[in-house]
């Protein structure tokens, strides 16, 4: 029997990362994966919400044109949900293919299969056992459901995996959970032509992240015509009828999105589900990805600890480095937030809330409608939010509604995880006129010396 350095369950943003970063190392590994690789993020969620979200996105810039002086012969459209799922299962296709060079390119033997772990350790897969010095975990997650009388088993429901596969646009959606999975598919398909109706369980949408954005954003849903229902339990659904606990009239849908999160994926720890710690469903690990027993590591969904493709990237590095030899613990402090919906938002840090429990702060705030590059590309609505301690200045969080918020939000992470303080973020020199002058300009206001807004602009302390 071949013994290898390393054994990867799973190809997913942790799995192949970790796998590819081994060899790197010098390592010899193989890895496994029961579908295709690039595991959820790839397949069936990142990727594919964000090809539906430009689609959706063009949408909007139709509607809009005449605004900016361009008038079409007709502003009638139509979409083909057949058409929308092959763009993207093209993108998605090439990316996987992409992963799968990468690993044949970096000499990790890839075995296409459900691995296991046996009793001494080793993973068995197809009536096969392998052999390997350390084996990383990076089984990923499944989408949650939950027990509501009349859910299992109906017809009009779909996971978020399954409403990327629907070859029509529902007339009404429904959808149950007003998380971040939730809030995109619902902005996507309003766009698409459907009646969507958000029922979200909290008092507000996206509750994870800072409470400003979840104002905001229900703001935006509910201009787009989208129908926003908090603190409401559903009780039970018939058919494409669902009841509330509140009472009164039923939601009516023709389809229903189950978005309530989503749970690890603990097969990949076969016969030995018994001896590795889990934690409310989640693998127990540590600072340095180890769980509990020897040589044997986790990374990604599978954790809990992000449930994030950025933060699982960050912990198959960190598994494979330590599996190799090596001695580095996974710092997930500063790991941003993003949601696509139409603005965007992003988040990196603590919300207010959250800061003002443990610090005293200042809050700095600067809106895109005093920011030139906004106004120029019709994207006024929004901010940019800077939470900061006011003794020495740290930024504790960052939190953007815009335009362009995915990726301004790298900056504030890349100067979080340096320790750069609002003083000096505030002094670097943008680009003029940029989005990201946004995030100087709220720096400066949260130390009270902001040139773009009055004097008597009123701003929380």
């Amino acid at each position: 029997m071949e013994k290898y350095d390393l054994a990867v369950i799973g190809g997913g943003p942790a799995g192949y990362v970790a796998a590819i970063k081994a060899a790197q190392l010098g390592g010899s590994v193989v890895i496994f994966e029961k579908d295709t690789v690039g595991g959820t993020c790839l397949n069936r969620g990142c990727i594919p919400t964000k090809t539906y979200l430009k689609t959706a996105e063009y949408i909007h810039n139709i509607k809009n044109a005449e605004k900016r002086g361009v008038h079409l012969a007709s502003a009638d459209f139509t979409v083909s949900m057949a058409e929308v799922v092959e763009n993207k299962n093209g993108v998605v296709k090439k990316l996987t293919s992409g992963v799968a060079g990468l690993l044949a390119a970096n000499k990790v033997e890839t075995v296409n299969g459900t691995g296991t772990l046996t009793a001494d350790g080793k993973v068995s897969c197809n009536g096969k056992v392998y052999d390997a010095k350390s084996v990383i975990l990076c089984g990923g997650s499944k989408a949650g459901f939950i027990p509501i009388p009349g859910l299992e088993g109906n017809p009009y429901a779909v996971t978020s995996d399954g409403i990327l596969e629907m070859a029509e646009v529902p007339k009404r959606l429904a959808v149950i959970g007003g998380g971040v999975i939730g809030c995109e598919m619902a902005a996507a398909f309003s766009a698409f032509g459907s009646n969507v109706t958000v029922i979200e369980l909290t008092d507000r949408l996206v509750p994870a992240m800072d409470a400003e954005i979840s104002e905001e954003l229900k703001k935006s849903f509910e201009r787009q015509k989208i129908r926003v229902l908090l603190s409401k339990k559903v009780a039970r659904v018939d058919g494409g009828n669902i009841f509330l606990e509140s009472g009164g009239e039923p939601v009516e849908a023709d389809r229903i999105l189950i978005s309530i999160g989503r749970f690890a994926e603990l097969e990949c720890l076969g016969a030995m589900k018994d001896r590795i710690k889990t934690e409310k469903g989640m693998v127990q690990v540590d600072a340095y990805m180890r769980t509990n027993v020897p040589d044997i590591y986790a990374a990604g969904d599978i954790t809990g600890l992000s449930m994030l493709a950025h933060a699982a990237f960050k912990m198959g590095e960190t598994a494979a480095a330590n599996a190799m030899g090596h001695n580095e613990a996974c710092d997930l402090s500063v790991v941003p937030g993003c949601l696509y919906t139409l603005p965007e938002a992003a988040s990196v840090g603590l919300t207010e809330a959250q800061a003002r429990e443990k610090h005293d702060v200042a809050v700095g705030r600067f809106p895109f409608g005093a920011n030139g590059r906004a106004l120029a590309s019709g994207e006024a609505d929004g901010f940019v939010k800077v939470i900061i301690d006011k003794k020495y200045g740290e930024i504790l969080g960052v939190h953007i509604f815009g335009g362009a918020a995915t990726e301004m939000i790298a900056e504030p992470a890349s100067l979080m995880a340096m320790e750069i303080t609002a003083h000096e973020a505030s002094g670097v020199i943008h680009a003029h006129p940029t989005y990201s002058e946004a995030f100087m300009e709220a720096c400066a206001d949260a130390l009270n010396r902001c040139i773009h807004l009055p004097p008597s602009s009123s701003r929380r302390r």
